[in-house]
């Protein structure tokens, strides 16, 4: 094979696509774009995801080359939005590392019921949502399976927030309505108190979540590596899930970040193969397998 030919072939990244349409140049360009953007690594283990993720994107522009595709992202922050969305991975289903919310339902709720119920505002983080499992399995747990007390529970201060920088994954959450089998994971009075029939043109029937949930949660698009819109300290934040695609630096600002969005005794909950270093050791304490709890002021 002429020596051309050779180095063409050991280029070319995904079987049956030229180098000059998808190149190991390109899928440079593409880590070191998402990882300025977002902190995730993409390593060469990515390169076919990559490809399969933004084809269509390429496709859609009526451009034949990754390469020409992304040069037309330098100033068009929209195109960008889509590009990064269609990277990250949104996989999530209800009731997931059920032990989070088993201690969230015995350790924290107590307390923050007692403090709504007292009028006093009570405020919840689900950080990398996806599309919303984690907030509504959230919710349910705290508001229980008494509907009526529940009920009651939700006109009170209770600011609940969830973000996400994938817009197609929070029209997801925003939609609120699943495979009915989707929920079966959640305990069955949970599932009864705070779950309605919901519309669906497939053979699986579809669950919507109440009415009285979706009112409690402010959805919002929002790039954790960038501004926080947030002033206010939280009683709860889960992210989980996420910072396992971030390299050590990215890891520990981040956590650094949450542990200060926290009120002292506030309680972060991050993804099974997750743990908390850096600065932010010297803020959270663990107090159960991936839960860190605010220490108090000194």
């Amino acid at each position: 094979m002429h020596t051309a030919s050779i180095a063409a072939a050991t280029e070319s990244m995904v079987p049956g696509v030229s180098p000059a349409i998808y190149s190991e140049a390109d899928f440079r360009r593409i880590s070191g774009l998402i990882h300025a953007e977002t902190g995730i690594v993409l390593s060469d283990r990515k390169r076919m995801l990559a490809y399969s993720r933004l084809a269509p994107l390429v496709r859609r522009s009526g451009l034949t080359s990754f390469g020409a595709f992304l040069d037309t992202l330098d100033g068009d922050a929209r195109l960008l939005t889509e590009v990064v969305a269609a990277l990250t991975t949104n996989h999530t289903y209800f009731h997931r590392e059920p032990h989070h919310f088993d201690h969230f339902e015995t350790t924290v709720r107590p307390d923050l019921v007692r403090r709504a119920t007292a009028g006093e505002e009570v405020r919840i983080w689900s950080a990398g949502c996806s599309t919303g499992e984690e907030i509504w399995t959230l919710l349910m747990v705290l508001l229980g399976a008494d509907r009526g007390a529940g009920m009651r529970l939700a006109q009170s201060r209770l600011i609940a927030l969830a973000s996400d920088i994938s817009i197609n994954a929070l029209a997801g959450a925003r939609a609120a309505t699943y495979p009915a089998s989707a929920l079966e994971a959640v305990p069955e009075p949970l599932r009864r108190a705070w779950s309605i029939a919901a519309p669906g043109s497939g053979s699986e029937p579809r669950l919507g979540i109440d009415p009285v949930l979706q009112a409690m949660v402010r959805f919002r698009e929002l790039n954790l590596m960038g501004e926080w819109p947030m002033r206010r300290p939280f009683d709860v934040i889960f992210c989980r899930n996420v910072m396992i695609y971030f390299d050590g630096p990215t890891k520990d600002r981040l956590l650094t970040r949450f542990a200060n969005a926290l009120l002292p005794g506030g309680y972060l909950y991050i993804g099974h193969s997750e743990r908390v270093s850096g600065p932010a050791a010297e803020l959270l304490d663990p107090v159960g397998p991936t839960i860190y709890r605010r220490r108090e002021a000194a």
